[in-house]
């Protein structure tokens, strides 16, 4: 075990000042127990106090250069890698990631900022002239401006590195940003904003205003001077949000609940060791999750099988020890949840081969087999260490699986057929679907994003970018 730290006090950041709040957040530490943070929690008053900044710093963000920016980019990268260890521990801490998890978290945040640099100097205006009966003679420039403020409201999973696919293109395409980080992990956040304290940004450029939801969260996302928000979290959460919101640009990236489609052709040693990644990486805590194997009937025993074997691999142990692949459920809320699912499946029929037990936040990496269709968690998303199998007979079966339900983030499908491959990935109901892999977003060079109730748009560096300008006509 590693030593416990003393408490860290973390405080708001609001138009270029650090303030304290009457409420705080306290952060458990998922690494050594008991309390790890305090972070100030923005009340009613203090959101709108960062709505009103960012609302003045809109002119001057406006301003502001590409190549300035571009520059805020790199020293941003910078600051965080110089400090990846203090970071690295904190997400180890506040998330209950593995060490090498984390680290690599840090240098993918980092990453992100320094690709936002690359996108925000690739992107171009036009010149246009005009076509139609009347207008022949126009011409016109069409070029890009900032939206005005994004309130960026992200998760616990990847508190670092998902922060950064939404705060750095929004900074990069010259907007003023609120950030509104999950509850159970802010301290990662608190350190991004504090390397923003170090900028010269405009005050009122960025702003961290961590608190309660239910204290904050409809004050942020209802008002008017907000003009894009950019959401990764729950389907139910962004719902509430796009509920609450008036007329401004939806940017979300929500729950999922990924298909991994097997049939017998497919090289069944390498599906088990995907799977068991999609599967089994932090925990199942990921949107992009393998949460359901659809294995052909003729397979499926076989899948099992290999399933269980890779999941020796998958121990869970000293967060700091780099031996450690697999941490704890990041509450005790989620750690209830994923056994209801469990248990569902088995009073239907499922057969529990391994695992299925929890102590407090602890859940053992779990595997299902035979899992009915009609189990919830075969269509509910479940964020935990399970991997349910279950079979089908037809292709046009597997699809109908796949596809049932409102969840339709990501789907794989492993096959060495390439025209089954290509025409599975046509039918399936899933922003991006990959070819024998597990399903993963990377850096955000291929866009990726969710249909149904799994999202609105699309996310990734260059998408995001273009979410977050507006074009401008200036007719001569």
């Amino acid at each position: 075990m590693s030593q416990q730290p003393l408490q860290r006090r973390e405080r708001l950041y609001i138009d270029g000042d650090w303030r304290d709040a009457d409420d705080v957040l306290e952060v458990t530490d998922l690494a050594d127990g008991g309390a790890f943070a305090r972070v100030a929690a923005a009340n009613p008053e203090q959101a709108d106090a960062a709505l009103a900044a960012a609302e003045r710093a809109r002119s001057a963000m406006r301003e502001t250069t590409i190549p300035r920016r571009a520059d805020w980019m790199d020293e941003i990268a910078d600051r965080l890698l110089a400090r990846k260890e203090e970071l690295a521990e904190v997400i180890v801490r506040e998330a209950g990631k593995p060490i090498s998890s984390a680290r690599g978290e840090v240098e993918s945040a980092a990453e992100r900022f320094r690709r936002a640099k690359e996108e925000i100097r690739a992107l171009k205006g036009e010149y246009r002239e005009g076509t139609t009966a009347g207008h022949e003679g126009w011409e016109a420039i069409v070029k890009h401006e900032p939206v005005g403020t994004v309130l960026a409201i992200t998760p616990y999973n990847y508190p670092l590195s998902t922060t950064a696919l939404s705060v750095a293109p929004a900074l990069a395409a010259g907007n003023a940003v609120i950030l509104k980080p999950a509850s159970d992990t802010p301290v990662s956040a608190a350190i991004l904003a504090d390397v923003m304290s170090e900028l010269d940004l405009p005050d009122g450029a960025f702003n961290f205003v961590p608190g309660k939801a239910s204290d904050i969260g409809d004050v942020l996302a209802g008002d008017d001077r907000v003009n894009t928000i950019s959401m990764t979290g729950s389907s139910a959460a962004g719902k509430h949000v796009a509920k609450e919101s008036g007329m401004v640009n939806l940017h979300m990236e929500l729950g999922g609940n990924a298909p991994a489609v097997v049939f017998p052709d497919a090289d069944l040693p390498d599906v088990a060791g995907q799977c068991a990644k999609g599967s089994f990486k932090y925990a199942g805590q990921r949107c992009s999750a393998v949460s359901r194997v659809l294995a052909h009937e003729s397979i499926h025993d076989e899948v099992v099988d290999l399933l269980e074997a890779e999941m020796d691999a998958w121990r869970p142990g000293d967060l700091f020890e780099e031996e450690t692949t697999m941490g704890p459920l990041i509450n005790e809320g989620q750690a209830e949840w994923v056994q209801k699912l469990v248990e569902d499946a088995v009073e239907k029929g499922a057969d529990l081969v391994r695992g299925g037990e929890r102590d407090g936040i602890d859940f053992e990496p779990t595997l299902l087999a035979n899992v009915p269709h009609d189990a919830r968690i075969v269509h509910e998303e479940q964020f935990g260490p399970v991997a349910a199998v279950t079979a089908f007979d037809t292709e046009d079966a597997a699809v109908e699986i796949a596809n049932r339900g409102d969840l339709a983030l990501d789907a794989s499908v492993f096959t060495n057929d390439h025209e089954r491959a290509m025409d599975l990935a046509d039918r399936l109901d899933a922003g991006a679907v990959r070819i024998n892999g597990a399903p993963s977003h990377g850096l955000g060079d291929i866009p990726f994003g969710g249909n149904e109730a799994s999202g609105i748009g699309r996310q990734g560096l260059y998408v995001t970018i273009e979410e977050m300008v507006r074009e401008k006509s200036i007719v001569l």
